[in-house]
């Protein structure tokens, strides 16, 4: 009944009435998209950086994980997020706080941008408008606005693509265009071979997405995947609204595997997800291989996913369209619509309540 259901026009009619799945599949067009507008943006000299701190939270936080991990071997400036209200102490004039909301009314966000008002630090935004904006403005902020309606999360290139495009134009890291060219290819390639018309026998994502049907995900990472299996988690709980961890190689052979025995009952309705990446090396592939073994034999079930191109950033954003893809199909099969998340509107409903 599920593989059927994941194969008929109707199921995503009915489901999908706010078109999150083709959100999902504008993603090769709206990488593109983000790069050419922010490449087209007026940026500001900024001199003398060695520090960059990016504000957010969600959707709009993953960007700047991502964008540190692809910039981390190469990058001549440290590159750091936020999540939280407080900026840390070491924010300084050689310092670029960038500020980004995909709403403009991040709570955390602005609180940490109006203290960055009151410092040193060079300050830049990227939003869609709202309280962020508005502050941007009246203190004469330079501000990248773009216009993607979508939930927060489903605009992840519009969090990645311009920080990614103004960094190495600040000359914190080498050129990018034939790396996002290449991704833009690479993740049309793929959405043509998981998007909801083929059919679930040719479908990596539906199948992927019918092993994890009514079992918890643990989704493992390891180099340019930690973040991207981060997000995956993170689809999971918001799309198809269900539990779901991750956790990073090399660090959980250092603790996570000596738990996979207990409790017994609970084991069958894991399912654990491994992101690899022609990038990863030949250690942390082995780590990955015996990591399996033991999982296999404490009757865990183990499934791969494979980046694809060949540059860091392409195998980057075809893992995450993967993920995006699979969360969408488990929000099917769980017959949830994956665009809503009552929770976190009930969660900022009850915080405006006390303000």
């Amino acid at each position: 009944m599920n593989e059927i259901m994941l194969d008929q026009t109707e199921t995503y009619e009915k489901l999908d009435p706010e078109g999150m799945g083709q959100r999902i599949r504008e993603l090769p067009e709206t990488l593109l998209n983000a790069w050419n507008q922010a490449a087209e943006f007026e940026l500001p000299d900024y001199q003398g950086i060695d520090k960059v701190l990016v504000l957010g939270m969600g959707g709009s936080a993953i960007g700047g994980d991502l964008v540190r991990r692809l910039l981390m071997s190469e990058s001549k400036a440290q590159i750091s997020v936020l999540r939280d209200y407080d900026l840390p102490g070491w924010v300084d004039d050689k310092t670029l706080v960038i500020a980004s909301s995909y709403s403009g009314n991040t709570e955390e966000t602005l609180s940490g941008f109006e203290q960055a008002l009151n410092g040193p630090a060079k300050k830049l935004v990227i939003t869609t408008g709202g309280r962020l904006l508005e502050l941007a403005r009246e203190h004469d902020i330079p501000a990248f606005v773009f216009d993607y309606k979508a939930q927060p999360r489903a605009a992840v290139a519009w969090g990645i693509f311009p920080l990614l495009n103004f960094l190495t134009r600040m000359g914190l890291a080498a050129d990018k265009n034939p790396d996002v060219s290449e991704a833009a290819l690479v993740t049309e390639q793929f959405a043509r071979k998981i998007e909801p018309g083929k059919a679930l026998s040719h479908n990596l994502a539906k199948e992927m997405a019918y092993k994890l049907f009514g079992r918890i995900p643990v989704v493992y990472g390891a180099g340019l995947a930690v973040e991207v299996a981060y997000r995956w988690q993170t689809q999971f709980s918001e799309n198809a609204k269900q539990w779901a961890f991750s956790q990073t190689f090399p660090e959980l052979n250092h603790n996570a595997i000596a738990g996979y025995q207990l409790p017994e009952q609970l084991v069958p309705s894991l399912a654990v997800v491994m992101l690899r990446s022609n990038h990863l090396s030949e250690r942390i592939v082995k780590r990955y291989y015996v990591t399996a073994d033991l999982l296999g034999k404490s009757g865990a079930r183990v499934n791969f996913a494979d980046g694809r191109g060949i540059s860091p950033l392409a195998q980057m954003m075809s893992l995450i369209l993967m993920g995006d893809y699979v969360s969408y199909y488990l929000a099917l099969l769980n017959n949830a619509d994956p665009s809503p998340v009552e929770n976190i509107s009930y969660l900022k409903k009850r915080l405006a309540e006390s303000t």
